[in-house]
């Protein structure tokens, strides 16, 4: 990561909290911008909200005003990404674009969340095309919600997200090889 950073990239995701500290205290001279990009579970709101700059998977109004109410507690607001599932998968979490408009409007009340933008993931199953058919579906739903950020695109299909707008690529590991698993559960 050193020397991805020297290079000039300042921008990093990491999917668990206990993974990402280590990182941040060996890499503390380098002012890096810190992004969750994994799923958000209640009980790891507070060391997220404290860590890092941006995170990308908040799915539901619950979470939003958990992630809300830590933020003024502990005096930081990261910019937020709502997550959203623009197709049927049950693997995946998200507000559909229904549920996120109907929503809308208490989202942007909490006075702690800074709404950013929207972060989606396309099926694995999914051809080119449907992939940035979706992408472009995201895109289409954040500009209608003047949301300036879109987190879409994985190292497999990072090209049809770019197409259609995606301004946050995850692209970790195309670039740093495939993510060691941790074998504690509780990460």
């Amino acid at each position: 990561m050193r020397c991805v950073a020297e290079l000039g990239q300042c921008d990093f995701g990491e999917s668990r909290v206990q993974e990402a500290l280590p990182k941040q205290k060996e890499l503390i001279d380098l002012h890096l911008h810190w992004h969750f990009i994994g799923r958000l579970q209640s009980n790891k709101v507070r060391p997220v909200v404290k860590a890092f700059d941006v995170i990308h998977s908040v799915d539901s109004l619950l979470l939003a005003e958990r992630v809300s109410r830590i933020a003024l507690e502990e005096a930081r607001r990261p910019d937020v990404l709502l997550q959203v599932k623009l197709r049927a998968d049950p693997s995946k979490g998200g507000l559909s674009a229904d549920e996120l408009c109907a929503i809308w409007s208490d989202l942007q009340a909490l006075p702690g969340l800074q709404i950013s933008g929207l972060m989606t993931m396309a099926p694995l199953e999914m051809g080119s095309m449907q992939r940035r058919e979706l992408f472009a579906e995201c895109r289409a739903l954040a500009d209608r919600l003047k949301l300036v950020e879109c987190s879409m695109g994985m190292s497999t299909d990072w090209k049809e997200a770019a197409d259609a707008g995606s301004t946050w690529l995850r692209i970790g590991s195309a670039l740093f090889g495939p993510r060691l698993l941790s074998t504690d559960s509780a990460n």
